[in-house]
C-alpha cells in the first residue's frame, strides 16, 4: 500500500483535500485519537495567507442533492500567527506535513514560500493557484503564462517539492498543467472546486454571503476525473486527483487514468474518518 510521492514515502495513496480537515479542531473534539488514529497518509493545511483573513460573511455553505456549495473565503490566522499557534501542534502528527500558501501578487507568495521551505518536518509546498492576479486582474491557474510565471517567481526559493493545484475553471487545464511542470512545478493537484451558486427558495435571492461559492462533493466526479485524466495523459510528474472521492471504488477511479495519490474533501464533513475507511476500502479492493 505505501506509495512514493516526490521522494516521501507516504503509507498509501489518500490524503486530505487542503482545508477540509483540520486535525487540531478534530482533537478538540474527539481527543488525542485524531492524532493518533490520523485517516490521512499526509496533511495538508489549510491555505495560509501572509495577513489574516476573516473569511467570507455568512451563509457560507449551500447542501445540495449530490454536492455541497461553499463560500469559506480562506479564513486564517495569517503566517506569524500559524507560525506560532498551529505549525508547532501540526509537527506532532504521525504523518507529513504539505503545507499549503496563497499570495495576492508575487512579493506575497515570495515571502510565504521563503518562510514555510526552512520548516522542518513540511515535506512539500502547495500552491493554491485559483486567486486572481492583482496586476492582471486574471485567476493564476486558469491561464498557462500567468501560471508558468507564478511557479518559476518561486522555483528557485525552495528545493521541496512544489504542488500546484489547480482550479477546474479553466479552458484548457492540461495546458496550464503543461505550462506548471516546464517552470518547475514538480506535481499537480486537482480539482479544485467548480463555480456555483444557490438561490434562496423563498426570495430567489443569492443564498451565500459571498455571491456564488464553490461546488465539490460526488456531484462534481465527472467532471473531476475528466480533467485529471486529460493532464495525467499530458504531463510525466505526479498528479493529486480529487472532486467527490467518497470511497474505494471512486478513489480508484483517480488511480485508474492515472492520479498517483487522492485527495478526500466534502466526504471528511459527514464522516471524520472517511480517510481511513477510504483506503481501507482501496486495500480491499485490491485484494480481490
Amino acid at each position: 500500500m505505501s506509495v512514493n510521492f516526490c521522494g516521501v514515502e507516504l503509507a498509501h495513496e489518500v490524503v486530505n483535500a487542503s482545508g477540509t480537515f483540520d486535525p487540531l479542531a478534530a482533537r478538540r473534539t474527539f481527543g488525542e485519537v485524531a492524532f493518533t488514529d490520523f485517516p490521512f497518509s499526509a496533511h495538508v493545511t489549510k491555505t495560509i495567507t501572509v495577513a489574516a483573513r476573516q473569511g467570507n460573511r455568512p451563509p457560507r455553505l449551500w447542501e445540495a442533492p449530490t454536492s455541497l456549495i461553499n463560500s469559506i473565503g480562506l479564513p486564517n490566522k495569517g503566517i506569524d500567527r500559524w507560525l506560532e499557534e498551529d505549525y508547532p501542534e501540526l509537527r506532532k502528527l504521525p504523518v507529513p506535513l504539505i503545507v499549503n500558501v496563497m499570495g495576492f501578487d508575487t512579493d506575497e507568495l515570495l515571502k510565504l514560500v521563503g518562510v514555510v521551505t526552512g520548516l522542518e518536518d513540511v515535506v512539500a509546498i502547495e500552491l493554491n493557484v485559483s486567486c486572481p492576479n492583482v496586476e492582471t486582474g486574471t485567476i493564476i491557474g486558469s491561464d498557462p503564462d500567468e501560471c508558468a510565471r507564478t511557479v518559476d517567481a518561486v522555483r528557485g526559493l525552495t528545493t521541496l517539492p512544489l504542488i500546484v493545484k489547480l482550479t477546474p475553471n479553466a479552458t484548457d487545464p492540461a495546458a496550464v498543467a503543461i505550462a506548471a511542470s516546464e517552470a518547475g512545478a514538480d506535481a499537480i493537484s486537482m480539482i479544485n472546486t467548480l463555480r456555483g451558486l444557490a438561490l434562496d427558495p423563498a426570495t430567489l435571492e443569492p443564498w451565500l454571503g459571498g455571491g456564488t461559492g464553490g461546488v465539490s462533493g460526488p456531484g462534481v466526479r465527472a467532471v473531476a476525473l475528466a480533467q485529471t485524466a486529460s493532464v495525467c495523459a499530458a504531463v510525466s510528474i505526479p498528479i493529486i486527483g480529487m472532486g467527490g472521492v467518497d470511497s474505494g471504488a471512486s478513489a480508484n477511479e483517480f488511480l485508474a487514468v492515472g492520479a498517483t495519490l487522492v485527495a478526500v474533501g466534502t466526504a471528511s464533513f459527514t464522516d471524520p474518518m472517511a480517510g481511513s475507511r477510504i483506503a481501507g476500502e482501496l486495500a480491499g479492493l485490491r485484494q480481490l
